[in-house]
């Protein structure tokens, strides 16, 4: 599998919005309702892509894996100075779990700093993937009246 890490461009945002729905899809439909995924849903992550590619905040880290037929996959970490590391968003799509990719998009954004993180209460592979870089859950959870159905739980790395 040839492709190349790299920060977002302003002009990646449609790609990149479009992606995030893929891979949102693969991951969560079944946790989702079926009406979840609107066009509206994928306005809303164009919107957010085109502010995360033209945010100029040092601390906000981005990386995208690009392929010859396009995007694989995104990670997305951020904190304040001096203040906690956070995993935003880390997603592959389904065709390329298992390659590495995931781990080299965690390393560019995160590496070995402590971080926290929430995923989904119930996707296995992400808490296996997540226990392999050294990150526990530590009991918090949440539920966003934004996605009905995902109860997310936190996970700490010191």
């Amino acid at each position: 599998m040839d492709y190349v890490l790299r920060a977002p461009l302003p002009e990646d945002a449609a790609a990149l919005a479009e992606l995030h729905v893929r891979c949102w899809k693969e991951t969560y439909a079944r946790q989702l309702p079926e009406d979840y995924f609107t066009e509206e849903h994928l306005v809303a992550r164009h919107q957010l892509w085109e502010r995360l590619t033209g945010d100029t905040d040092p601390n906000l880290r981005r990386v995208v894996a690009e392929g010859s037929k396009g995007f694989l996959g995104f990670a997305l970490a951020g904190g304040k100075p001096g203040g906690e590391l956070q995993l935003f968003n880390l997603y592959v799509v389904s065709a390329n779990h298992g390659t590495g990719l995931g781990q080299q998009l965690f390393n560019a954004v995160l590496g070995k700093q402590p971080a926290s993180l929430w995923l989904a209460e119930d996707n296995p592979r992400a808490t296996a993937f997540y226990r392999r870089n050294g990150f526990e859950f530590d009991g918090a959870q949440k539920v966003d009246p934004k996605t009905p159905g995902l109860t997310e739980l936190r996970m700490f790395r010191a």
